[in-house]
C-alpha cells in the first residue's frame, strides 16, 4: 500500500463550522473507519473517554491535540492531521468554530482544496456559517463540501435536510464559490462519513470519504500563467559542475519545458530554459507545485525574490497594492501609515499601510466606510505602498502570486494575511 502512495496526488481539506457542530469527532471517525489510527491511539482515547465519565469513545480528543482543548472540549489551534488511503495522501486542518478564533481558520484554509463545512441539523444555518462560507469563499477554495451532521438526532429526517441545503444555497448565491456539494451524516454514529448509512435511503449522493477520494483537484493549480519565483541560487564550486547555474524554487504558475522561452524580472532580459532538474535528476517539465531547479541559456544575474515569467504573460509589476487582508495581531490594531515587513512569493520587503478603504462585516459582506479600525480577526480592503516593486496577480487567478503576509518589525510575528485584489 505504502509504494502506491509514494506519488498519488495530495488533498488538502479544512473543516469549519460553529462551535460543537462536531468536527473533530468527523476528522477522527474518517481516521477510525478508514483504519488510519494505531489500536494504542485507540486505546488512549478510550481512557480517556472512560476518565471524563463518558459513554463508548469520544473519536473529537483525536484531534484535539492542547490540554486545555481536551478539558474544555473545543478547539483552539489549527490541529494537522495527516493520513493516507490507496487512492490519495490527505493532510487535515482542523480549524477552531469560535469567533475569536478567526484568523486561525484562515491559517488552516490558506492552502485547501476542499473546506467541509459542518452544520447542525438541529440548527440549520446559523451566522458562524456563513461567517466560515464568506473566508471560503474569501480564501478562493475550489470545493466546497456542506455536512449536515447529527442527523441521527433529527431522526434522518429528508425534509430538514433539504431545508437546509435550501436555505445555504439561497445565501451561497451571493459568494464566489463555484463547486457546492451537500451530504448528511453523523460523525458520531459514522453515518455517510466512511461507510453508506442505509438510514438514509433517500440520498443517492457520495459517502464524504468517496468524495474526498474522487474530487478532481488537478485544475485546482493556475496551469495557464508561467510564474517562477526563484527561491535560491544554486552555485556548487567544484570541477564537475564549474559552470553550473541553477535558480531553485517552487513553480507557483504555469507549465515549464525545456527550450521555452522566457523573461526575467525585474530586467525584462529574455532568455530560454536549457535544463529542469527535479529530485529525481534532469526532468522535461515543470509545473505546480513541483519544486526544481531551472537552469538558463545565457548568463544573467537572477537573485531570491526575482521571479521568472512569460515574455507576453507577465504579472503586475507594482509598488501600490490593494488588498483584503485579515488581522492576526490581538494586541494592536493595524495602523493607517504604519509600516511592517512584507513577504510576498520569496520576497522580503517593507511596506506603508496608505490608506484603509472599509471593513468588511464578515457576516453580512456590507461594507463599513466609517469604522477604520481594524482589530484582530477584522477582515478589511487596504492600499500598501511598498519599498520596490512587487510581480503580482489577483488572488483569485494565482493563490500564491496573489497572497502575502504582513510583519510586525518589533515583535517578529505575523500580524496579517492578504489577498491581492
Amino acid at each position: 500500500m505504502e509504494d502506491q502512495n509514494i506519488n498519488s496526488e495530495l488533498l488538502r481539506f479544512t473543516t469549519a463550522g460553529s462551535v460543537d457542530d462536531g468536527k473533530s469527532t468527523l476528522i477522527g471517525r474518517l481516521l477510525y473507519d478508514s483504519k488510519s489510527i494505531y489500536q494504542d491511539q485507540y486505546d488512549a482515547i478510550k481512557q480517556a473517554t472512560e476518565r471524563r465519565g463518558e459513554e463508548g469513545v469520544n473519536l473529537a480528543l483525536l484531534t484535539d491535540g492542547l490540554k486545555s482543548e481536551r478539558e474544555q472540549g473545543i478547539t483552539i489551534d489549527v490541529a494537522y492531521r495527516y493520513f493516507a488511503t490507496p487512492k490519495r495522501k490527505f493532510i487535515i486542518a482542523d480549524t477552531p468554530g469560535h469567533i475569536q478564533y478567526t484568523r486561525n481558520m484562515v491559517t488552516g484554509a490558506s492552502t485547501a482544496n476542499v473546506a467541509l463545512i459542518l452544520i447542525d441539523a438541529r440548527n440549520g444555518v446559523a451566522e458562524q456559517t456563513k461567517r466560515h462560507a464568506i473566508i471560503a469563499s474569501l480564501l478562493q477554495i475550489p470545493h466546497v463540501v456542506i455536512c449536515i451532521n447529527k442527523m441521527d438526532l433529527i431522526d434522518y429526517d429528508e425534509a430538514a435536510y433539504n431545508k437546509i441545503q435550501d436555505d445555504f444555497e439561497k445565501f451561497a448565491a451571493k459568494l464566489d464559490v463555484n463547486d457546492i456539494h451537500f451530504i448528511p451524516i453523523s460523525a458520531l454514529m459514522g453515518d455517510n462519513v466512511v461507510n453508506r448509512s442505509d438510514k438514509t435511503p433517500w440520498y443517492d449522493g457520495p459517502t464524504l470519504m468517496y468524495y474526498l477520494e474522487n474530487v478532481h483537484i488537478a485544475s485546482d493549480h493556475n496551469f495557464i500563467d508561467t510564474r517562477f519565483p526563484v527561491q535560491y541560487v544554486v552555485r556548487p564550486n567544484k570541477d564537475d559542475y564549474h559552470d553550473y547555474r541553477g535558480y531553485a524554487g517552487r513553480v507557483a504558475g504555469g507549465v515549464m519545458k525545456k527550450g521555452d522561452e522566457v523573461m526575467l524580472l525585474p530586467s525584462g532580459f529574455t532568455t530560454k530554459i536549457a535544463e529542469i532538474n527535479g529530485p529525481a535528476g534532469e526532468q522535461d517539465e515543470a509545473f505546480p507545485p513541483e519544486s526544481v531547479t531551472i537552469l538558463l541559456e545565457d548568463d544573467y544575474d537572477l537573485s531570491r525574490g526575482d521571479m521568472i515569467v512569460r515574455a507576453n504573460n507577465s504579472p503586475t509589476v507594482t509598488q501600490d497594492i490593494e488588498i483584503m487582508v485579515v488581522w492576526f495581531d490581538q494586541n494592536k490594531p493595524l495602523q493607517l501609515r504604519g509600516k511592517y515587513a512584507l513577504m510576498h512569493t520569496t520576497q522580503n520587503i517593507r511596506c506603508i499601510v496608505k490608506e484603509i478603504r472599509y471593513k468588511l462585516d464578515i457576516n453580512t459582506l456590507h461594507r463599513n466606510l466609517e469604522d477604520d479600525e481594524i482589530k484582530m480577526n477584522d477582515v478589511a480592503r487596504v492600499v500598501l505602498r511598498t519599498t520596490k516593486p512587487l510581480f503580482v496577480d489577483a488572488y483569485r487567478k494565482n493563490r500564491i502570486t496573489g497572497s502575502l503576509i504582513l510583519i510586525d518589525e518589533g515583535s517578529n510575528s505575523t500580524v496579517g494575511a492578504g489577498m491581492i485584489i
